[in-house]
């Protein structure tokens, strides 16, 4: 595996690539890597033929009263996982190779953004989108893998391809989650015992949902209640949102169908999680 840190280093590897007629798959982390990320990385092999993974915490998409300088940080492992499951290089840019002074142009999305984590963290997704354009200018991947747990992002990084007309496919990886059902985050390391059993709360409420989708119920406001039912009895949990939303735009649904996304977000102690299903999927 090759670590680069600088721009001209990781252009002059791409030419390289594209002079052999290698396919690039882009894998973006903000490091802190579990198995989720690596997941990633073996749907990126599996459409590629070299796997960059980029490890930056983006400060842009982090709010004033947000974790930014306690994100979790370990690149000494992510290095090694990153090389034991096959990423062929990491790249590891500082914030002043990938925001130099001066820097202002930021991607502004439009109203997609403005929902559900859009109204809870204002400007998360602007940062967001600006380090994923970035990235793609950078590395020039055929192919970009990102994960379902973040499907807002997902929903407008697939916006941003269509519209500023990129040459990338984007995939969406299934959640990963622990045998209990939690899903896989970086920012679990936060989580006391107790929170961890209370967090148990979002993906179970999920399940009840699509349990109660499965066995016929389409009625959004009667999906919910079935999630609200499952919260009740987490006192820990303080849910910020519950979305039951078309996914080309993540517009409320009164009426479920296949491919309709059930979202939550909430609150477990100090620690905000969030997760979602994607009803009418195995």
């Amino acid at each position: 595996m090759i670590e680069i840190a600088g721009i001209g280093e990781l252009r002059a590897w791409r030419r390289a690539q594209r002079e052999q007629g290698r396919r690039v798959a882009l894998v973006p982390t903000m490091g802190a890597l579990h198995e989720g990320h690596l997941a990633l990385v073996d749907a990126a092999r599996a459409a590629a033929d070299a796997v960059v993974m980029s490890v930056f915490v983006n400060p842009l998409q982090f709010g004033p009263d947000e974790d930014l300088a306690k994100y979790p940080r370990n690149l000494a492992r992510d290095r090694a996982l990153a090389r034991e499951r096959g990423v062929e290089l990491l790249f590891v840019p500082e914030v002043g190779v990938m925001y130099p002074e001066g820097a202002e142009v930021r991607v502004v999305p439009g109203e997609t953004a403005s929902r559900w984590e859009g109204a809870v963290r204002p400007g998360h997704f602007s940062g967001v989108l600006t380090v994923v354009a970035k990235l793609f200018h950078l590395v020039e991947p055929e192919v970009a893998v990102f994960g379902q747990k973040d499907i807002q992002q997902v929903v407008l990084v697939k916006q941003m391809v269509t519209d500023l007309n990129w040459p990338i496919r984007l995939d969406a990886v299934p959640t990963v989650r622990e045998l209990d059902g939690l899903a896989l985050s970086s920012r679990n390391v936060y989580l006391t015992p107790e929170n961890r059993t209370d967090a148990l709360g979002l993906s179970r409420a999920l399940l009840a949902a699509a349990r109660a989708y499965d066995a016929g119920e389409r009625r959004a406001s009667a999906l919910v209640a079935n999630m609200q039912r499952e919260l009740t009895v987490r006192e820990g949990v303080q849910v910020d949102y519950i979305a039951v939303v078309e996914p080309e735009r993540m517009l409320p649904v009164e009426v479920a169908a296949p491919g309709t996304i059930v979202a939550i977000a909430a609150r477990v102690g100090n620690t905000r999680l969030i997760d979602n299903v994607i009803l009418g999927e195995p």
